[in-house]
């Protein structure tokens, strides 16, 4: 297995970062197998979803509304509301296996892999790559 952590900045408020471009990177000259993506963090998570019409701010909404920044979180430590960002994993998981063909993720016209990152408090998150050859 190959495996490369990238960093990346997602600043100090609620993001929805694609991640593609970076993931391609990683994959190039590499054939058919899996690629897992992993965010080690506890308040960050990994989406397929479409972006650049609207959805990447649609989820940010949508997680509001789910999971909103008040004081009604026992985890208290940090910003104001932040007990919601350790939840956020349970709604958004931190990982994300695709395939891989021929070096190329095999994803559907619309879909990308995005970084989202609800915690201000920490503004650069890790993102491991591990590519398993099939």
């Amino acid at each position: 297995m190959q495996s490369e952590v990238i960093t990346i900045r997602t600043g100090s408020r609620p993001v929805v970062r694609d991640i593609t471009r970076e993931a391609e990177q990683f994959l190039a000259g590499r054939g058919d197998g899996l690629l897992h993506v992993f965010v080690p963090h506890a308040t960050a998570g990994l989406a397929i979803i479409e972006t650049g019409a609207g959805s990447d701010d649609d989820l940010l909404t949508a997680l509001d509304d789910v999971l909103p920044t008040d004081e009604r979180w026992r985890h208290r430590h940090g910003s104001p509301g932040h007990g919601r960002d350790h939840v956020l994993p349970a709604f958004v998981p931190p990982y994300a296996t695709l395939p891989v063909l021929g070096g190329r993720l095999a994803l559907g016209t619309w879909q990308s892999i995005c970084l989202v990152d609800t915690n201000g408090d920490n503004t650069t998150r890790q993102v491991r790559f591990s590519f398993l050859p099939g």
